[in-house]
């Protein structure tokens, strides 16, 4: 499992008709704050301001094709090369990461094709590693500046 030190995170949050809001800078626009909603944003604070992986290079809630399915994935961080590199998916804290998150976030990756792969809950994070089709489970995340996304 993966520690996860979060920064202090102060959102830009507003009700709208009695329902909560949150600014999510990566989107550029409001969205519903829900559980889930707030282990992504405050994941995001983490990969940027605690590993400083580029905000350019990271997408949030794109669509993705798995056959004739469209898909959203939460977060996909890209190399320099504009591919992606990491897949993550986000659960509500919750939400147990059973095999079935897992299983979500490697159905995705049957599309991008990325080295890593992440599940987390806000409480928990499990890292892995994509390596001749095996998955190894890592002790912390890649740093942003290694040769494989340079």
């Amino acid at each position: 499992m993966i520690k996860i030190d979060y920064p202090t995170f102060q959102p830009t949050i507003k009700i709208i008709r009695e329902k909560e809001f949150i600014f999510d800078g990566h989107r550029k626009q409001w969205v519903q704050l829900t559980p889930e909603e707030w282990v992504r944003q405050n994941f995001l604070a983490y990969l940027v301001k605690v590993k400083y992986y580029p905000a350019p290079l990271i997408a949030v809630e794109k669509e993705i094709k798995l056959g004739e399915l469209v898909k959203r994935f939460d977060i996909v961080v890209y190399n320099r090369q504009s591919m992606p590199w990491m897949i993550i998916e986000c659960k509500e804290m919750k939400v147990a990461l059973a095999p079935s998150v897992l299983h979500q976030a490697l159905r995705y990756n049957i599309s991008l094709a990325v080295p890593y792969i992440v599940i987390t809950n806000g409480n928990h994070c499990h890292g892995f590693c994509v390596n001749n089709n095996q998955l190894e489970e890592m002790d912390q995340l890649p740093a942003f500046n290694t040769d494989t996304n340079e």
